[in-house]
């Protein structure tokens, strides 16, 4: 398989030269909109195929380096279209989406799925059972598919527990904005969070137990004598090419701390976007064009993920990844667009007690970040700490807070020094 991973950068340049050699050649038989599209069309394959060939490669590299190479020029192109819509007024937006798909532009019909919250309705002898079986639709498997995935590309059980709680919390404030957030509690928290969430934590933790211990040893295809080991090899191409274990360290120090907790922000602001450019832009949630976004914002966010965790583990990484600066650019247009889109909206006032427990949680976390990282102690697990000099006098055996070891340490320092 290693044919397929050099760069072929003269199929492309021949291919561009023919096509362009047979477009200078057509008739003008046609005008105006059509020509605009061809063009507009013709732009971004070239960008994606140049991109493709000359744009370095990334952290990943299966099933192909060329794969990730892609997703990082069309997540380029959706910023840019991105851009586009930013400067249109709302009704040209959604205007333009009817050239791609002609039942789009209409508003949408939002459902609530509050109301009548009786698991068991006995008011309904026929099916007392109707609003539990109403609740299970499309949207439950998404639920476990697509926590299953993000478990994936974050990689942490805690992580992931701290952000599918968080957006249910975000549901019940900001239900008096979209109608989609009004759930029954038990939706919330036993078959959102708990059944169809949890479970799917609980498989991608399971996923990544296996895949962690897997061992990673590649032989050439030709080198495999038997057709159940080439078989076996070619699936293998569409797993990871190493695997690395990721440990977010939240509280090791304070800039990590709030990196960590950076993280999680973006992360929800990028769930929520889901749901608002859906409402502002009358996209019904089945359309294919949603489903397109989530597809590129799981790819390119998992190289975006990968990126800033070696950025932040990573001592000899200076850089942040392209992937994603491109990736925070998306997350911060898509809600420039709905603030621009629907500002009456997304600025409804809170309820009286949505502020309140929010005052009280910001309280309680500035509260827990001040005690954990300036007035608690800070104990490390017993180690050696010792001084430049390599002696086994500049070594001491600590098992107590920093700040005494430092202490201890700097009076070694000054002894040796007198």
């Amino acid at each position: 398989m290693s044919y397929f991973y050099p760069r072929r950068r003269g199929g492309p340049f021949g291919f561009f030269v023919s096509k362009g050699k047979a477009e200078s050649t057509k008739p003008l038989d046609f005008y105006g909109l059509k020509l605009k599209t061809k063009g507009l069309i013709a732009c971004v394959l070239v960008f994606l195929l140049l991109g493709v060939t000359q744009i370095p490669d990334g952290p990943f590299r299966r099933p192909h380096p060329a794969l990730w190479r892609f997703v990082f020029c069309v997540s380029i192109v959706y910023e840019l279209a991105l851009i586009f819509i930013l400067f249109q007024h709302p009704d040209d937006a959604r205007t333009l989406l009817k050239h791609i798909d002609k039942d789009l532009g209409k508003p949408l019909a939002e459902r609530d799925y509050g109301g009548n919250c009786l698991i068991y309705d006995p008011d309904v002898p026929e099916d007392p059972w109707h609003n539990f079986w109403d609740k299970l639709d499309i949207f439950v498997p998404t639920h476990f598919i697509g926590w299953w995935v993000k478990t994936l590309m974050l990689r942490d059980w805690w992580l992931c527990s701290v952000i599918s709680i968080m957006f249910e919390v975000l549901e019940y404030t900001l239900e008096h904005q979209l109608p989609n957030f009004s759930e029954c509690w038990w939706d919330h928290w036993i078959l959102d969070a708990l059944i169809c969430n949890g479970l799917g934590i609980y498989f991608g933790m399971k996923t990544l137990q296996y895949l962690s211990m897997k061992p990673y040893h590649w032989r050439g295809l030709w080198n495999i004598p038997t057709y159940s080991g080439k078989l076996r090899r070619i699936a293998a191409q569409f797993g990871p090419h190493s695997w690395i274990d990721f440990d977010w360290k939240p509280t090791v120090t304070l800039s990590r701390w709030f990196s960590v907790l950076g993280i999680i922000f973006i992360f929800l602001v990028s769930e929520l976007n889901t749901f608002y450019l859906k409402f502002v832009l009358w996209l019904e949630p089945p359309h294919v064009l949603n489903l397109l976004r989530l597809i590129l914002i799981v790819l390119a966010g998992a190289v975006a993920i990968r990126e800033t965790f070696q950025y932040l583990d990573d001592p000899n990484c200076k850089q942040f990844g392209r992937q994603s600066w491109v990736m925070l650019a998306i997350i911060i247009t898509e809600f420039l667009v709905i603030a621009k889109f629907d500002w009456d909206t997304i600025t409804k006032p809170l309820p009286t007690y949505v502020v309140y427990s929010w005052i009280l949680g910001i309280i309680g976390l500035v509260g827990w970040t001040v005690w954990t990282f300036f007035l608690r102690p800070h104990p490390i697990n017993p180690m050696f700490l010792c001084t430049n000099d390599n002696s086994s006098d500049g070594c001491i055996e600590v098992s107590r807070p920093i700040n005494q070891i430092v202490a201890e340490e700097n009076g070694i320092l000054q002894k040796k020094s007198k």
